[in-house]
């Protein structure tokens, strides 16, 4: 029997939300008498383009850059969690709450820090939110990058960061499941809405069979109404890279205005 790589990797933390998405995947393997390949220490770039993916969630901006053409979108979440709903989630701009800047003008020529310069919530909506408030093609007197959002969140709370980025819906795992990540931060500012991080599959699987494994998801979370709680997630929409053209739009503006990159 054929052996797939299946992994949702984008959300793996507190606990209870990487145990519900194990859930989850392992229902939908078992519907559709898959076989799960061991993808452990995988890069996830060697994820995303292998010819035996069967199903794995990515960030938008390198779905619409690195992986453009190369894999089947399956669809989108609806998430339904504060700051993400109906398709759609933004970042939200965090400092620490004891931060003598207010709003986010007050925060030109501070510390930054993102996540990855591949990541749409983390950095391209970033970039789209402060390009109207940069000059001469800077904002932050420094950026860093810490690896993920957590360690984002962790530089803002040990003061070596003053502003991120955070994705809404990792922002609000967190806030429900380890709370002491996010204490003592607040909300400066919210970036655009943007469409949820896309499953996909491999460039070969049809259009029909991706129907299937979509609707094999939605069957699966139906089936498991403590999973789908725990993930504030209802559905798995339908999608297509279309559907994320505007992640480039929103670098094409934030270039427009002579921001083109953070650092």
């Amino acid at each position: 029997m054929t052996q797939h790589l299946a992994e949702l990797l984008m959300y793996v933390a507190p606990d209870p939300i990487r145990q519900a998405n194990e859930r989850w995947l392992a229902r939908i393997l078992e519907r559709l008498g898959a076989t799960r390949r061991n993808a452990e220490d995988l890069p996830l770039m060697d994820l995303w383009l292998s010819p035996h993916l069967f199903l794995t969630q990515t960030c938008g901006y390198p779905l619409m850059t690195a992986l453009r053409g190369q894999v089947r979108v399956l669809g989108r979440p609806r998430y339904e969690l504060p700051d993400s709903s109906g398709g759609n989630h933004c970042s939200l701009l965090l400092s620490r709450a004891d931060n003598p800047r207010r709003t986010l003008p007050d925060f030109l020529g501070c510390r930054g820090v993102i996540n990855g310069e591949d990541s749409n919530s983390g950095m391209n909506l970033l970039r789209h939110r402060l390009a109207p408030l940069q000059r001469d093609g800077q904002f932050f007197e420094r950026v860093g990058i810490s690896g993920s959002h957590r360690d984002s969140l962790r530089w803002l709370r040990e003061d070596s960061a003053d502003l991120a980025a955070i994705d809404s819906v990792t922002y609000a795992y967190l806030a429900r499941y380890a709370a002491e990540e996010v204490v003592g931060l607040r909300v400066v500012a919210r970036s655009a809405i943007s469409p949820t991080l896309p499953y996909i599959t491999a460039a070969s699987v049809s259009e029909e069979q991706a129907e299937e494994i979509r609707g094999v998801m939605n069957q699966s979370l139906s089936e498991l109404p403590d999973v789908s709680e725990v993930l504030g997630l209802r559905e798995v929409l339908p999608a297509s890279e279309s559907d994320y053209q505007i992640i480039l739009d929103y670098q094409q503006e934030a270039e427009s205005l002579g921001f083109g990159g953070l650092r």
